[in-house]
């Protein structure tokens, strides 16, 4: 089950990505247009957010159940910074990548209608983008 949680989490962060990506891009789009922000951009900024969300879950077993997660926890831990990137770097940037594309998400469907949600697109999920790849484990992704 751990070994088909890890392949699980490490194949979905790529629709993550994209999704978060795709979701970003029409948002700039839109607000460079000056466009009015719709249901179906709503519809369109959920490409970031269901993913995300998914992901954080599968995220929170793993770091249950890894032996480099919170059973990792401790002051030795610290030391090595591979060991620190999985117990508290990793997972604290995650979580507050899914708290700012939450809040944008909240934010620009109260704004249907306006111009602005398109700008709390482009500012909380393009945060939670540059939080997610600030603290992926680009050593495992590479090997």
């Amino acid at each position: 089950m751990y070994t088909g949680l890890q392949h699980l989490h490490s194949y979905l962060a790529y629709l993550v990505l994209i999704g978060l990506l795709i979701s970003w891009l029409m948002a700039v789009a839109g607000l460079m247009g000056n466009k009015t922000y719709t249901a179906q951009n709503r519809k369109m900024s959920l490409l970031g957010l269901i993913p995300t969300h998914l992901q954080w879950v599968i995220g929170l077993v793993l770091y249950l159940v890894s032996p480099l997660g919170i059973s990792n926890f401790s002051g030795a831990g610290m030391k090595d910074s591979t060991a620190r990137l999985y117990f508290l770097e990793h997972p604290l940037m995650m979580i507050l990548a899914v708290v700012f594309i939450t809040i944008g998400y909240a934010k620009a469907k109260r704004q249907i209608g306006t111009t602005q949600g398109f700008k709390s697109i482009v500012i909380f999920y393009g945060l939670g983008l540059v939080l997610i790849l600030s603290r992926l484990p680009w050593s495992a992704w590479l090997d």
